[in-house]
């Protein structure tokens, strides 16, 4: 409470209600004031597009559009202000992040001038390693090491023991879970007199959910909430299940920003009333569909973890009719080399992209008579054959691609009536990953 403005917050909520406020609100408000010092509030932007889909009121919060396009900024520079403000000698921070919390790290050890070693796996695109070097410029030091984030995060918590430095975490901190509440903080004010009627979140680690729903409870109780997490990596899910944080058995990594084997215990302290129909699970796959739609309708480039809470909208069309809306866009932090990968998995999910092994007979104008089978809009993107001397069938890895899904039905009813013999291996993951 000793940061907060308490003729600001008189005018924001009245005298009266502002003994009412719990000590996380009041910490939250403080936390936002002093954002500023770093930057404006992102934006929250009406979209039309997908308000006149859904028939609903849809805004979009645009964390993407933060110094460094990610909300993760809101908790590092928290976190670290209040740690210098309880000790004004701490110079030197520590990180273990590929990614966004790198990125936010790096930035706020330039701003207050102190010293940060962030640790990466070796494996980290050098997209994200140079963004995270011009961010924190000189202050920071980037040191490579570990195939996998847990031997990195080891790596990191080590050297913070040894070197006496304060170590930073991604979302298991109450200070970070502070700075990210100041999303909920700002979608208050800039809704005006009227609070949404549900905010959609992304869960990966948790404390932007936490935040968010620590303070609108507090602040705006008629307003629900639902959580979003990738379906490869639901670790909501399976806390809400257990009634603690659990640590999957495997997580699917295509979501980098939010495929977190365990969600921390601190953001699910504060999430421990999440009941399992607040949940969704987003397919990988069908995220793509959603990335591609927002980058070529709207001009939005989100990465996945950024696109998740607008990706379930369809799935809450019944829900939303009629309602104000609020979807997080949590980062936009996406490396366009990834382009084809996530074109190929909005394709696959559309049902407009196929690969199959075929069995094609050893005899002249067999694949004459394959290829006389494609209808006008079936393209073929990937074709290997091995001829094999000592048999009287050769096998085909063919990829194909069409405009309408219910073409490959007539596709696969010409196969079957001349004979061939093929296997669809489009969602077979083990032999995708040695042959796709």
């Amino acid at each position: 409470m000793k940061n907060a403005n308490w003729s600001e917050l008189a005018k924001r909520f009245g005298a009266g209600h502002i003994w009412q406020m719990s000590e996380f609100a009041l910490s939250a408000l403080a936390a936002t004031r002093a954002l500023r010092a770093l930057f404006d509030p992102t934006p929250l932007q009406r979209n039309d597009h997908l308000s006149a889909r859904f028939d609903a009121d849809i805004w979009l919060k645009r964390e993407d559009l933060t110094p460094v396009r990610s909300y993760k900024l809101r908790g590092a520079f928290t976190a670290m202000r209040k740690r210098r403000e309880a000790d004004p000698q701490a110079d030197h921070f520590v990180c273990a992040s590929a990614g966004n919390h790198a990125q936010g790290v790096a930035f706020a050890c330039r701003h207050f001038g102190v010293k940060g070693t962030i640790f990466m796996p070796v494996t980290t695109p050098q997209q994200k390693i140079d963004k995270t070097k011009i961010f924190g410029g000189d202050a920071i030091k980037i040191v490579l090491t570990g195939d996998y984030f847990d031997d990195t995060l080891a790596a990191a918590q080590a050297f913070c023991t040894d070197a006496g430095a304060q170590f930073l975490a991604p979302f298991d901190d109450p200070s970070v879970i502070e700075g990210q509440a100041s999303v909920g903080v700002e979608i208050l004010d800039q809704m005006g007199e009227t609070p949404p009627d549900l905010v959609i979140l992304p869960v990966g680690g948790g404390g932007l959910a936490a935040g968010v729903t620590g303070y609108l409870r507090a602040t705006a109780p008629q307003t629900e909430f639902r959580f979003v997490e990738p379906l490869g990596g639901a670790s909501l899910t399976a806390a809400v299940a257990a009634g603690a944080p659990v640590a999957l058995d495997h997580v699917n990594s295509f979501v980098d920003g939010a495929a977190v084997a365990k969600i921390g215990v601190r953001p699910f302290d504060e999430l421990h009333w999440v009941t399992p129909d607040l949940i969704l699970r987003a397919p990988e796959d069908r995220i793509c569909v959603t990335m591609l739609e927002m980058l070529n309708v709207e001009g939005i480039v989100l990465e996945p973890a950024g696109a998740l809470s607008i990706d379930v909208l369809p799935e809450l069309a019944e829900q939303i009719r009629g309602k104000r809306v609020v979807c997080v866009t949590s980062g936009g932090n996406f490396d366009f080399e990834r382009l084809p990968e996530v074109k190929e998995r909005a394709q696959r999910y559309s049902g407009l992209k196929k690969y199959f092994v075929l069995r094609l007979p050893q005899r002249p104008g067999a694949l004459r008579d394959f290829l006389g089978m494609l209808g006008p809009d079936d393209d073929i993107a990937r074709f290997e054959y091995l001829k094999k001397s000592a048999r009287n069938f050769g096998s085909v890895l063919i990829g194909i691609e069409t405009k309408q899904a219910h073409d490959f039905i007539t596709l696969l009813a010409k196969l079957d009536a001349a004979g061939f013999v093929w296997r669809d291996i489009t969602e077979d993951e083990t032999l995708g990953e040695f042959l796709i």
